[in-house]
């Protein structure tokens, strides 16, 4: 069997904390949103119910073994914890992980992806516009001490490597004012510790950025084409309506996923140093309501279709490139997990293995 290495996009927002607390009410979690999320139209899936993990809090040390136990048991390789770190130390939602490094515990490999963007209220579940949290970027000496603070996690046996360097994944490349920079500084510094440096993948939704992220120093680029069916795979006239549709109704665009899912792969995909992305399901509602976006009538079985096309561009690559991002262990508010719920359990994790054994 061709190795694939499914690296699983880890969302840490299913614990309490005081920033949540101030800006949500006491308690919220991501559970808070998925919860409460009802049906807008006759086929909608909604509420999403978790099934064998339940409405789990992510400071307990059993639910993280017990996820890394599924992914492991259905193929997936490593966890790419989302990291956020806002610039001058400010860090949020860093428990759940510093305790599986502190621990030991799930002996499970693993990466950190980058979440620098700043948060805003509508996005996340509250009906503004503000920013709540601001993601700023504060030179070279910041850089450094971002570097020192994720180290302990880049010399970890457990972490992912990619030709033996530690794989770290950032979303929103282009907002940082000099990549070139902060990729130099960090190689440096990496090499400086003891590593044979740092693997930087850049995350973009957009394929035309593919060749000016590489330019800029990342060894790879995470291609999302989750909204390419909306700018490329419908009429003009059908732009237009969904454009009034959002900015006048605040209502988002809904395709089936059955249309969406070819646009999900492209041409680039074969390359080395482009990481495609396998997508379950994708359903925003829950934190933004009718204004969110949602891909009708997803499956297992169309999952699969999509699985079956994506490793067979990656198949071929070298061992180490044979890299699909899956977006993701458990996004719930996004309705873009496979963790197990009420309505299919275990078959979007059992399509997945399936098609890792058919490869």
């Amino acid at each position: 069997m061709q190795k694939i290495r499914i690296i699983a996009l880890y969302l840490p927002q299913f614990h309490p904390i005081p920033e949540n607390d101030l800006w949500w009410g006491k308690g919220f979690t991501e559970w808070t949103n998925v919860g409460k999320a009802k049906p807008l139209f006759k086929s909608h899936y909604q509420p999403r119910v978790p099934a064998d993990l339940g409405y789990y809090d992510l400071r307990l040390p059993e639910v993280r073994q017990a996820q890394s136990d599924l992914a492991q048991e259905y193929g997936i390789e490593g966890f790419c914890y989302w990291h956020y770190w806002f610039g001058n130390g400010k860090r949020l939602l860093e428990r759940p992980f510093n305790e599986v490094l502190v621990s030991g515990k799930p002996d499970f490999p693993f990466c950190l992806g980058w979440a620098n963007h700043s948060w805003s209220g509508i996005y996340n579940g509250v009906k503004s516009k503000e920013t709540l949290i601001e993601q700023t970027y504060n030179g070279i000496q910041d850089y450094e001490r971002h570097f020192y603070d994720i180290l302990p996690a880049l010399q970890d046996k457990r972490y992912i490597l990619v030709d033996g360097k530690p794989f770290f994944l950032i979303f929103d490349p282009l907002g940082i004012p000099n990549p070139a920079m902060f990729i130099d500084c960090w190689r440096k510094l990496a090499v400086k510790n003891g590593l044979q440096g740092i693997h930087f993948v850049a995350h973009t939704y957009h394929s035309e950025q593919i060749q000016s992220l590489l330019n800029s120093g990342f060894n790879a680029v995470n291609i999302v084409r989750l909204f390419d069916y909306q700018k490329s795979g419908i009429s003009f006239m059908q732009k237009t309506i969904n454009k009034i549709k959002r900015e006048y109704f605040k209502i988002g665009f809904y395709p089936e996923y059955k249309e969406a899912m070819p646009y999900f792969s492209g041409k680039e995909d074969v390359e080395n140093n482009v990481y495609p992305t396998i997508i379950p399901d994708w359903d925003h509602t829950p934190r933004t309501g009718k204004y969110g976006s949602i891909l009708k009538n997803a499956s297992p079985e169309l999952f699969g279709k999509h699985l079956a096309r994506t490793f067979s561009d990656v198949k071929t690559k070298p061992e180490q490139q044979r890299i699909v991002i899956l977006k993701s262990w458990n996004e719930w508010a996004e309705g873009n997990y496979i963790e197990p719920d009420l309505k299919f359990g275990k078959k979007y994790l059992e399509t997945l293995k399936r098609e890792l054994g058919n490869v």
